[in-house]
């Protein structure tokens, strides 16, 4: 018989890790709480209306393809995706709107005509997007940060030179202040701080890695939806012979002589091998491994901010909107304290809205639209939800009624609502943070915790709240990351 692994959960990362390990030649078992594969990348359906739950911006696709490949599949076969002409529009209160396309030369050419930015400034602020992304990626995307090799390696040694250009000693709204003239672009480039549930008026300028992913390489949409991605991924898990167990919630790791063993669900025990850890891994610590050393260092960081989600099903098409569409706040910063230092909800929020049915017209009755309509906020610390949601609710509306110059109660067809609470409980999100630890000061970062275990063997973690960090790629890599310090196993 080959060597077992078991795997707590099956976010997008617990299915990587599955495939990762199957390849290897592990035999692959998976425990998920929930009767359905994916976290927070899952799918809701309310009446004629289907919405993409989670997450909604997909880019770095080649993530994706790498796991078709390494099982000897082609990915075009099983996953398909379209490349963003336009990657975002953007509205502001005063009437100006532009579109964020996905060719920078027009991009650059859409802000110079609408908002009198020079172009030049655009093309520059990409171009040093993709250098920070040139030293950084090979470091914090690919690699652990809990290893000395890492430090010492061909990659660390050209980027130690070129600290000062690489944004760790200023925030990202001082870069961005830096570069640009009006102050709608330095909003429209301080909202990269929110891919990772952080502030960018305390978050370091590094973050401005992000627009790389959306401008110089592509944001994409899979031709199914987001959700897809879960349902690819997780079909070809079980082609590999990956077994997933459902609504099987672990109740513990199970460590014997410094070794993780197994694990105990619903009283019995099932033995492995290795352990692979996909769970948040601040409430896995409080829960399936409170038996064990504490890393309180990383258990007393602060979270990143979480999501107030209306999934609204809209009786109208807007010819206007396309499949990411922003609403900014007029007062940015404000809004930033409020979800940050207040732990509460800015009355003038900006507002995300995400239409998958301008993609996919079936997720969507003919002449209506899907809404994912989302704004940031403060992770749970047991603030009067209600009564926030309420209100947010009411601003949301009067704003999207203001700037769209509609009436939006009146086309509400259907509505289901995600808030921080909901959050942690569907996702074991530690206070319903959507990335684990905030990103709100320059060593957050190397806050991170590692793929693996420094005090249990054969006990690995991956997901958003580890190394590398939240959103789709940074999962799947923190999965890459981790199995590549599980050997093959030989045939």
């Amino acid at each position: 018989m080959g060597k077992t692994a078991l795997i707590i959960g099956s976010g997008i990362a617990g299915i990587a890790a599955s495939i990762r390990l199957a390849v290897k030649g592990y035999q692959v078992e998976v425990f998920e709480a929930n009767s359905f594969p994916g976290g927070k990348l899952s799918e809701i359906r309310k009446g004629k209306y289907r919405y993409d739950a989670g997450p909604s911006l997909f880019t770095l696709p080649e993530q994706v393809e790498e796991l078709f490949h390494l099982a000897g599949k082609k990915a075009k076969d099983h996953f398909d995706y379209q490349k963003l002409d336009v990657t975002c529009h953007y509205f502001w209160e005063d009437g100006k709107r532009i579109q964020a396309w996905a060719d920078i030369n027009r991009f650059a050419e859409e802000v110079e005509t609408k908002l009198g930015e020079p172009a030049g400034n655009i093309r520059k602020a990409l171009k040093d997007s993709s250098f920070i992304y040139k030293h950084l990626a090979p470091l914090f995307m690919h690699k652990s940060l809990h290893q000395l090799s890492t430090w010492t390696g061909t990659d660390a040694l050209k980027s130690y030179g070129k600290m000062g250009k690489l944004g760790i000693f200023s925030t990202m709204n001082q870069a961005n202040e830096k570069l640009f003239e009006n102050p709608k672009l330095v909003q429209l480039f301080n909202r990269y701080a929110t891919y990772n549930g952080s502030d960018p008026y305390q978050t370091p300028a590094t973050l401005n890695i992000i627009p790389h992913l959306e401008f110089n390489i592509g944001a994409y949409f899979p031709k199914k939806g987001m959700h897809d991605i879960t349902l690819s991924l997780f079909q070809l898990s079980k082609d590999l012979g990956v077994a997933y167990h459902f609504n099987s919630k672990v109740e513990e790791v199970i460590v014997e002589n410094g070794k993780a063993v197994g694990v105990m669900v619903s009283g019995k025990k099932y033995q492995a091998d290795l352990v692979v850890n996909n769970m948040d891994m601040v409430n896995a610590y409080k829960t399936i491994l409170k038996k064990q050393k504490q890393p309180k260092l990383l258990l007393n960081q602060p979270k990143s901010s979480s999501a107030l989600i209306f999934y609204w099903g809209i009786k109208k098409e807007f010819k206007e909107l396309g499949l990411h569409n922003i609403l900014f706040s007029e007062d940015y910063k404000a809004e930033f304290e409020y979800i940050f230092q207040k732990g509460s909800i800015y009355h003038d929020p900006t507002v995300y809205i995400n239409i998958t049915s301008v993609c996919k017209p079936d997720d969507a009755p003919e002449g209506c639209m899907n809404w994912f309509t989302m704004i940031n906020v403060p992770n749970n610390q047991g603030q009067e939800w209600d009564k926030l949601i309420a209100e947010a609710r009411e601003n949301m509306i009067a704003k999207i009624n203001r700037v769209l110059k509609t009436n939006l109660e009146s086309l509400i067809e259907v509505e289901e609502i995600l808030d921080p609470r909901l959050i942690e409980i569907k996702t074991s999100s530690a206070q319903g943070a959507l990335y684990g630890n905030s990103s709100n000061n320059k060593f957050a970062a190397f806050l991170r915790h590692a793929n693996y275990s420094s005090s249990i063997k054969n006990l690995y973690f991956c997901g958003g709240s580890v190394h590398p960090g939240g959103g789709i790629p940074l999962s799947l890599l923190s999965a890459k990351i981790m199995s590549d310090f599980i050997p093959k196993l030989e045939d």
